[in-house]
């Protein structure tokens, strides 16, 4: 199967973001669901199955993503493309104030609302996870880094 991601190269993703969502930037071990090997820009797309086209999602953020690229930007009505973890910066498109996620530009925008990073039991969740200090959790922080 063209998407199907060889074990050596899941488990190459998952250390390169420390098991760490690239999205929403919670830790796997946090995650009832776990985390997976999202295509950034899926294999119907002409996405490749490659370090360069792989990033450590967890279970909520991969699957409102789904095969979706963007979507419609509230700010501008045009065509906005989904943050890439291989190419951008999450500071830069993002930030983090007890437990929400706000998108700073278009593609922050469109990311945090179609990935539903603050649907309400998420925002819960990152708000606990805030309060007893596991997040941002260390991995996160040196993904914020790099």
């Amino acid at each position: 199967m063209a998407g199907e991601i060889p074990e050596s190269l899941w488990i190459r993703v998952a250390e390169r973001a420390y098991r760490v969502c690239e999205y929403c930037l919670v830790h796997e071990d946090d995650l009832y669901h776990g985390c997976e090997v999202d295509h950034i820009i899926s294999v119907k797309h002409g996405g490749t199955t490659t370090e360069a086209n792989l990033a450590f999602a967890c279970f909520h953020c991969n699957r409102h993503k789904g095969s979706d690229l963007g979507s419609i930007s509230r700010v501008s009505g045009k065509l906005v493309r989904f943050f890439n973890p291989r190419n951008d910066r999450w500071n830069a498109h993002f930030q983090s104030q007890d437990g929400e996620i706000e998108g700073l530009t278009e593609i922050g925008e469109v990311t945090a609302r179609i990935l539903e990073f603050n649907q309400p039991e998420r925002l819960t969740l990152r708000r606990l996870l805030t309060n007893s200090g596991r997040y941002p959790s260390i991995g996160a922080l040196a993904l914020l880094r790099e």
